[in-house]
């Protein structure tokens, strides 16, 4: 299938960072041609009349499992948060609710442009979320969450041991690695260092080495949170984390807003991948993430909305607008630019998960995966003489997106999703949240 964009104003994020007004030629999965103008025939083609062609974006920490759960866990401290909702609402699952709880973040993720997550499931069923990321057409690294430390702050709904954990892992990682032409990737995925022992940490470190995975987990979000892990592993989180092998580039770290010097250090010597997620921390009050500092230090940053119980959405538009304001009454106006920000959910994304040979950017050779922004709206109005990476970052929001393609597959055109039976999913996900929510006392 060869489509052809025609007349767009092409945000390309090439190395030249080149915005072009032209055309751009898709064939098959990969980008064929971009140019002034492409006269090359085409199955399609879509005249954007000047709307803006942008590298779909790329979110690096979410939890599809959590959407089905979204306003049912607000204004509460993080561990509060999930001892008494999260983690109850997450052991309530069945196939069907996380299948529904899955599709319902995919639709909300292309009706806004985004194209590729990093996910982290919960503990039982994780298959069903995977099935619901190849239907649908998205791009995803995901895993079975890992939480086998099962004190009793975890509910039995929740636990499992070690050698079981581990294994479901690895048979995920067997049969789903590569699914989808590609589009599923599968990572090791332990919630955090409290909810995990020792051993787990350390086999997952040799396992992801072993078979070139990524792990993806949560470190330093909050003040409780590192007090928990000093007074059980005798040290701060990310120090810990050092010392049983998993820093490095293949280890993506959700929050690190509590860091002290060395742990800093580690991150950028390590090239450790920070997910920043400035609206779930500011929601929970978990405090703000030093990212001008680290990025000036030369870490790998990147920017994801969490889940949507913590936000309640997953606007990748949002979580660029936070990202640049918050640091900015901290640190003058001039921090966190538009283009540095919008970087961080293209380039710095693909970067994350190791693709930026071929994600983050619209250059030939490249996948198609993009989004169509229009700035005909009257907040985005005039729309001459702007930079349009503040267009992008300051004014443009997820209802501007008309139109989403991952892997060559537009799979969102005109707000209506192509893969997503949204009024069936509507009367499924309500079915499968009143089903959970009566299975585990909170209705």
């Amino acid at each position: 299938m060869r489509i052809l964009f025609k007349n767009a104003n092409i945000v390309t994020m090439n190395a030249k960072r080149e915005i072009l007004h032209g055309d751009l030629l898709v064939d098959g999965s990969q980008i064929a041609a971009v140019g002034d103008v492409i006269e090359q025939p085409a199955d399609q083609v879509i005249d954007l009349n000047g709307d803006l062609l942008i590298p779909g974006l790329i979110q690096t920490h979410i939890h599809l499992c959590q959407t089905l759960f979204r306003g049912q866990a607000d204004d509460l401290e993080l561990l509060d948060w999930l001892k008494l909702r999260i983690w109850p609402l997450e052991g309530g699952h069945d196939p069907e609710s996380l299948y529904d709880s899955a599709l319902l973040g995919i639709g909300e993720l292309f009706l806004g442009g985004t194209t590729t997550i990093v996910d982290m499931e919960t503990v039982h069923h994780t298959e069903h979320a995977f099935e619901a990321i190849l239907t649908s057409g998205l791009r995803a690294l995901s895993g079975k969450v890992m939480m086998d430390d099962c004190n009793g702050d975890i509910p039995l709904s929740l636990q499992e041991k070690t050698e079981d954990s581990l294994q479901e892992s690895v048979d995920l990682f067997e049969k789903y690695h590569g699914k989808g032409n590609g589009r599923l990737e599968v990572a090791f995925t332990p919630r955090f260092v409290i909810s995990c022992t020792d051993s787990l940490l350390k086999e997952v470190s040799q396992l992801a080495r072993q078979k070139n995975a990524f792990v993806h987990t949560h470190a330093s979000e909050n003040r409780s949170e590192i007090e928990l892990v000093e007074s059980t592993r005798g040290m701060r989180n990310i120090i810990y984390l050092d010392k049983v092998g998993l820093t490095g580039p293949k280890l993506i770290l959700a929050h690190c807003i509590w860091l002290d010097e060395a742990e800093k250090e580690i991150l950028v010597r390590t090239k450790t991948r920070i997910s920043h997620c400035p609206s779930s921390n500011l929601k929970l009050a978990s405090g703000i993430a030093p990212i001008p500092e680290l990025m000036r230090r030369g870490a790998e940053v990147s920017l994801s909305a969490d889940g949507a119980p913590c936000n309640n959405n997953l606007d990748g538009f949002r979580e660029m607008r936070h990202a640049a304001l918050i640091q900015k009454p901290l640190h003058g106006p001039t921090v966190m630019p538009a283009r540095e920000v919008f970087e961080l959910a293209t380039l710095g994304g693909a970067r994350a998960i190791g693709h930026e040979h071929d994600l983050g950017s619209l250059e030939v050779g490249k996948k198609a995966d993009l989004a169509v922004v229009s700035l005909q709206g009257l907040h985005t109005w005039p729309n001459e003489h702007v930079d349009v990476y503040s267009q992008l970052v300051y004014q443009a929001v997820s209802s501007d997106v008309r139109l989403t393609m991952v892997d060559g597959r537009i799979v969102m055109k005109d707000r209506q999703l192509l893969t997503i039976d949204v009024p069936k999913l509507k009367l499924s996900s309500t079915r499968s949240l009143n089903r959970v929510m009566q299975r585990v006392g909170l209705v």
